[in-house]
């Protein structure tokens, strides 16, 4: 079984933050405690006052930590190196509820790449949820399409929230499943 680590943090500024599952805002004043109880990809999980939030890592500074380390990408970028990219930078996503990227995870369900013209290409990502009524979604694909269009060459992201087939533990990987304690 997975052991968790948790870290008492102190808010030393006002920051917004994402309630977990239901994705809506709430704003956390200085001074405020709250426990860390996950830091993968580019945001942070908090446990405050017994509600768990969502910390954006442009926002670690609010609980004095660097941001996260954002995907080293290579100078030069060919055109047949970009599907690589993609999948790389989507390993880099994270459920805020559970700590494996949503690759091993199995929510994705196709990534592909098109041309746009002889400079950039138009990624199609079809992506599911752990459940159809999670609220962490929309920041979830909100994550993958900025960090997407932020990668060399890539033009146009359409990302599609599809729930046919229902997501189920058998989607994800062996790493998942060990990691999860599964």
């Amino acid at each position: 079984m997975m052991k968790r680590h948790r870290e008492d943090v102190l808010i030393n500024r006002p920051v917004r933050v994402e309630r977990i599952p239901e994705g809506s805002p709430l704003d956390l004043a200085a001074g405020e405690l709250a426990q860390l109880t996950q830091a993968l990809g580019s945001s942070f999980t908090l446990l405050v006052d017994g509600q768990l939030v969502r910390l954006k890592g442009v926002d670690a500074d609010a609980i004095g930590k660097p941001p996260p380390a954002t995907l080293a990408l290579p100078d030069k970028v060919e055109l047949e190196d970009v599907s690589d990219l993609v999948w790389q930078t989507l390993k880099t996503c994270y459920d805020p509820e559970i700590p494996v990227d949503i690759v091993e995870l199995g929510l994705i369900y196709r990534c592909d790449i098109e041309p746009l013209d002889s400079d950039q290409v138009k990624v199609w990502i079809d992506m599911s949820l752990t459940a159809p009524g999670c609220g962490m979604g929309e920041s979830i694909a909100e994550e993958v399409c900025d960090k997407v269009l932020a990668l060399p060459r890539v033009g146009e992201i359409t990302l599609n929230l599809v729930f046919d087939p229902p997501w189920d533990r058998s989607r994800m990987s062996e790493a998942a499943m060990l990691a999860l304690g599964l």
